[in-house]
């Protein structure tokens, strides 16, 4: 306890979470981890995913016609495999030759929109194509754990 009490003493400078009213417009604005706390979370704090990644729309956009004619159209969730398979031939992402594997991140270490659907898609499913600032993006979540 000591260690917390300090760093809550110390006007907020140290690596512990903020806490306390009227925090929530500055907290949102963290510097890296600090800005856990207020957006959010739950009880996640990782996400496993893969995804595509295609610099031009109408490329993104052709491979989750891939995904909806064999999979999606019929409400169907694809599996890991069969989208690594995508992945392979569509991302122009450097994960595409491991299937577009990212892992487990925690929140907080991927850019905005990209982390944003990432931790929103539910485990099994396949987001919708979007636009981050890297490209367009496909997702495919397979995990999440605290």
């Amino acid at each position: 306890m000591g260690k917390d009490a300090k760093a809550k003493d110390s006007g907020g400078k140290g690596k512990g979470k903020q806490t306390g009213g009227g925090g929530d417009e500055n907290s949102s604005k963290g510097k890296g981890k600090g800005g856990k706390a207020a957006d959010g979370l739950g009880t996640c704090t990782y996400v496993k995913a893969r995804h595509i990644l295609c610099e031009k729309q109408g490329k993104i956009n052709e491979a989750y016609k891939k995904l909806q004619d064999g999979w999606l159209s019929n409400g169907d969730k694809v599996a890991p495999a069969e989208f690594a398979k995508l992945a392979a031939e569509y991302s122009e992402c450097p994960s595409g030759k491991k299937g577009g594997d990212l892992g487990w991140f925690p929140r907080g270490k991927m850019a905005g929109p990209f982390q944003d659907v990432a931790f929103s898609t539910a485990v099994g499913a396949t987001s919708a194509p979007f636009k981050s600032t890297h490209g367009y993006h496909i997702i495919l979540s397979e995990g999440r754990k605290n």
